[in-house]
């Protein structure tokens, strides 16, 4: 797990756990081990710490966290036993020094790095927050102000960045062979240096001017943006810790018990949870056993898009971005400039923001082709239709593609919800076309939800799960149903929060409920920033041959009118100055209760009878949450995703779920899902027209046993 490399009088330290160089417990006994032979070995007069492959140490193995560390020596005593070497150690840091990797680096006496090295503490990403010395070292060499911002925020820097604030000595250009020989360079030169000097645990923090006002900035902040999650707080309150205490070591026992308080805490699972959750997702697996594994994707070197609307604006620059040559397709001369117009203002934009470079910009730019004919997508191998969500119109450009295109080539469509096979049919092609549901703003949001048709290849699904990847998304493979996941899970909890206001609740009150369990925006503000057009349009779309006859039901099932009457009042939302909410002009985001909503919908409870009565907060949040979670449960036993991680992450990355609650279905099981169901008939009692309020037949089942969630999905063939 270490190599132990002597290079004359200079004994090299490289870690050697691939893929990423995890400390695990054989890592740190054998780096363990090298210390003391360097140590102890007269001929040795300095040592160089670095990774072989791809990094220098990246972190902690997070698979150990539930362990404890128990198993040898831990991350904080080896961290104080490199500081504490009488021999200089260098480390020399390629790749990224992440979490525990930058604590080893740290306790190091000198750090050179590749020009290529990034650096920092995402830790908080996790729940937890550096243990082994990190909150107290990194302020005694930073500063506190950077720290705060590296630690509370999980932010990561360049080399360049972390030699200007002196986190390291040196940056170089090359390969890892290159800083390994400059570190062993740097650890000869300092072979008779007085090393207390860089002993960092003996240094005082550089707390900078304003102490007080930067730890009350800090904390607003964390405030602010971390609302309800714990480990920003309490990385805080370490590095305060770190200003505080009048030695090191009292700055690290109080570290210690922070994390230990972290670390049982049910938010820290949760975060990691997702972490994993994310990372299965991409390992798709269908019915029939095909699975990422087995299955190569298509080489693709060209792709197309069409519609040159804020979707298909943003999924041009995302294909532009990942370096793909794009042909966009529009039906006019005017649609297809304003759509130039707004890719050319995301890049402006991105510029300004110090996101790339002026000349990088024109580079990605210039991969695009502009065009009206579809002829120019001869030769293209993917194209990515980002049209209205029209069904007539959607085949029709199917249709016309299949004429065009070789064979070979993908056709992607970003409908949010409508029958892919359907869409296929107007092909000749069905085994080549498949759902790529982009979410907007598409060159910012990372998930990808991509549908399966029945008739979708193997191949076509490896190649749009590959692509994903190479777009930087998160890209999860479901099958395919009205709304698919995310959007089948949401107009449950978005009908639910609209019955909730018909039955006595205001708008306002429905968001604050949503927005205080952590989802950041709540129902109707996010219907207002959508517009209200957007729900209008497709709700006819979807009940155009529906029994209309009772405004207050669809098909004998329930409905509620009030979001169409907004429509036909013309008020649309943040666009025109008015929806659920009133805003000071057509544009803005800040929203006020407006008492014309209120009269609306008392208008309209009176018009149609309605009893309105006081809902508790807790019947709110229930009906809106448990809704959700009823339905992905009926997901997840039709098999339109694999397990329940997939659901977790689509709402992660895509909704807004809370983080620190791991996801609507995780939610669910620490809940506990005989309470959930127990809920679900409650409501199915009280709203039997509702039809997603029918008690899912898995959640019946997981609810009378006490099954782990790793095997909910065990079985699930049989019997429910």
């Amino acid at each position: 797990m270490v190599d132990y490399i002597v290079r004359g009088d200079v004994a090299l330290l490289q870690v050697n756990s691939p893929p990423v160089n995890a400390i695990g417990h054989k890592v740190r006994t054998g780096l363990l081990d090298g210390i003391n032979r360097a140590s102890s070995d007269d001929n040795i007069k300095a040592v160089v710490l670095s990774g072989r492959g791809r990094s220098f140490p990246v972190g902690a193995d997070i698979k150990e966290f539930d362990g404890g560390f128990t198993t040898g020596i831990d991350l904080q005593k080896l961290c104080d036993i490199i500081e504490a070497c009488p021999k200089p150690i260098v480390a020399a840091v390629h790749g990224t020094a992440l979490g525990g990797g930058l604590e080893l680096m740290l306790s190091c006496h000198y750090r050179i790095a590749l020009s290529t090295a990034r650096f920092g503490f995402p830790e908080v990403t996790l729940g937890i927050l550096p243990a082994a010395g990190g909150t107290q070292r990194l302020p005694r060499i930073v500063g506190l102000k950077e720290s705060l911002d590296m630690i509370t925020r999980g932010q990561q820097i360049s080399a360049s960045e972390a030699l200007k604030m002196g986190l390291i000595d040196k940056v170089t250009k090359g390969t890892l062979q290159n800083v390994m020989v400059e570190g062993v360079m740097m650890a000869k030169s300092k072979v008779r240096e007085d090393l207390s000097l860089r002993r960092v645990s003996k240094q005082c923090v550089r707390k900078g001017e304003n102490v007080e006002q930067v730890l009350e900035e800090a904390m607003k902040k964390v405030q602010r943006t971390a609302k309800g999650v714990m480990a920003p707080l309490y990385c805080f309150k370490a590095l305060k810790a770190a200003v505080d205490s009048p030695t090191f070591e009292e700055g690290i026992k109080i570290e210690g018990q922070l994390f230990r308080v972290l670390i049982t805490s049910s938010q820290s699972k949760a975060l990691q949870y997702a972490f994993f959750a994310q990372r299965v997702a991409t390992k798709w697996q269908l019915p029939n056993g095909i699975s990422a594994t087995d299955t190569t994707p298509l080489r693709l070197e060209k792709g197309a898009v069409i519609g040159a609307g804020t979707m298909g604006a943003g999924i041009v620059m995302v294909l532009l971005n990942c370096g793909i040559p794009t042909v966009l397709i529009e039906q006019n001369e005017n649609f297809l400039e304003k759509g130039l117009k707004t890719i050319q203002g995301l890049y402006a934009g991105s510029v300004k923001l110090g996101r790339m470079s002026v000349k990088q910009a024109k580079k990605n730019f210039s991969l695009l082709k502009a065009s009206l004919d579809y002829h120019d997508l001869k030769d293209v191998d993917f194209v990515i239709e980002a049209a209205f969500e029209n069904m007539k119109i959607k085949k029709e450009i199917f249709s016309k593609l299949d004429n065009v295109c070789k064979p070979s080539t993908i056709f992607c469509t970003n409908t949010s919800s409508l029958n892919i096979d359907e869409i296929a049919s107007a092909t000749r092609r069905p085994d080549k076309v498949v759902g790529t549901h982009f979410f907007a703003p598409a060159y910012y949001m990372r998930l990808l939800e991509n549908v399966r048709g029945k008739n979708t290849s193997p191949e076509t699904i490896a190649t749009v799960m590959s692509l994903g990847v190479k777009m930087g998304k998160v890209p999860v493979l479901v099958g395919n149903c009205h709304g698919f996941v995310g959007n089948r899970m949401l107009n449950c909890y978005s009908a639910e929060a609209a019955y909730c206001v018909e039955e006595g609740a205001l708008p306002h009150e429905v968001d604050k409920v949503i927005e205080d369990f952590g989802i950041p925006m709540g129902p109707f503000k996010v219907g207002d920033m959508s517009g209200t057009d957007i729900g209008y349009k497709i709700r006819l779309e979807l009940y155009k041959n529906a029994d209309k006859s009772n405004p207050l039901r669809r098909d004998g099932r329930r409905y509620t009118p009030l979001a169409d009457r907004l429509f036909e009042l013309g008020r649309l939302g943040r666009k025109s100055g008015k929806g659920w909410y009133r805003y000071s002009k057509p544009g803005d985001k800040e929203p006020f209760v407006d008492e014309d909503v209120t009269k609306m919908i008392l208008e309209h409870c009176k018009k149609y009878d309605i009893a309105r009565r006081h809902l508790t907060y807790q019947e709110i949040s229930e009906r809106c949450l448990y809704a959700m979670i009823n339905e992905g449960f009926k997901i997840l036993e039709e098999g339109i995703v694999t397990r329940p991680e997939d659901i977790d992450t689509i709402w992660l990355n895509g909704y807004g779920w809370p983080r620190q609650t791991g996801g609507p279905m995780f939610y669910a099981n620490q809940v506990g899902l005989n309470r959930i169901f127990e809920r679900v008939c409650h409501y199915r009692v009280m709203d039997p027209l509702t039809h997603y309020w029918v008690p899912s037949n898995l959640l019946r089942k997981l609810s009378q046993s006490n099954v782990p969630m790793n095997q909910w999905m065990n079985g699930l063939s049989s019997n429910l």
